[in-house]
């Protein structure tokens, strides 16, 4: 019996309305305008059908086109502004593309431009995850911070704001960053999704489903809001402590000849 395979969509959103770091999509990193890092890593996953920018702006989508980014629809005002939250802007990138191909997905992998310094190995092993685990709605990217926040996190008491407490009761008694339990965060550098959880996607992601993860190092971790957090990444990528492997020889022979969905191209 002959199945087709599973179709992932991956999705970038990039709207044009920054305001920490203006222009921070189209913002030159290590020679690429920042979204297009994330064009090359999903075009470096092997499960990835087809790769779509989602923005608001003509000038992110002529960059993203520019760079071998497929934008097939500019996204509507109301769901680019300041407040607007992702679940309606995955669902609406997931709906459009399903309506103008006339196919449905079983998955979509969420790439933030601002999240640059990927692994496809790692997204690749993510979405094997998720597809071979029934009880999963999703799989995420976390990694182990350099500090433990159960033992070192503190707040001001609430009788008196001068005076410190401990921010989680569990660090209590903990006097060496040995004892304390290993902390993991959720870093934003990968999300992948069924298809059914991103159409019923109300609010938080994390509160409505059940996920697995794939652990990366910290120094992938970045999320960029900030001009410093901009610069401290190019430097990191300059000085070899960060790979972005679409930049290496190899990569680039790897990732030469295109199909017609972005992606590698069969003999």
């Amino acid at each position: 019996m002959v199945t087709s395979a599973p179709r992932v969509l991956a999705v970038i959103p990039a709207r044009g309305g920054s305001k920490g770091l203006p222009g921070k999509n189209i913002r030159p990193l290590a020679g690429l305008p920042l979204i297009a890092h994330s064009i090359a890593a999903a075009r470096m996953v092997p499960s990835v059908t087809r790769c779509v920018v989602s923005t608001d702006s003509e000038e992110i989508a002529e960059v993203a086109r520019a760079h071998g980014g497929d934008v097939p629809f500019l996204r509507p005002a109301e769901l680019a502004a300041d407040e607007t939250p992702m679940a309606p802007v995955l669902r609406h990138c997931l709906e459009t593309v399903e309506a103008l191909e006339g196919q449905r997905y079983d998955a979509l992998l969420l790439v933030d431009p601002t999240s640059p310094a990927r692994d496809p190995e790692q997204i690749e092993a993510a979405i094997a995850q998720l597809l071979a685990s029934e009880n999963l709605d999703g799989v995420i990217s976390v990694s182990q911070p350099t500090f433990n926040p159960t033992w070192v996190g503190v707040k001001p008491s609430a009788e008196d704001a001068s005076v410190l407490q401990r921010y989680y009761e569990v660090g209590t008694g903990i006097t060496r960053r040995q004892d304390a339990e290993r902390f993991l965060r959720i870093n934003g550098n990968f999300y992948v999704w069924r298809r059914e959880f991103v159409l019923g996607l109300e609010d938080s992601w994390f509160d409505e489903g059940r996920h697995g993860m794939v652990e990366i190092p910290e120094a992938q971790a970045f999320a960029i809001d900030y001009a410093y957090e901009f610069d401290l990444l190019e430097a990191l990528v300059a000085q070899g402590f960060v790979q972005l492997p679409w930049l290496t020889a190899d990569a680039a022979g790897a990732t030469g000849a295109r199909g017609p969905a972005g992606r590698p191209a069969r003999a």
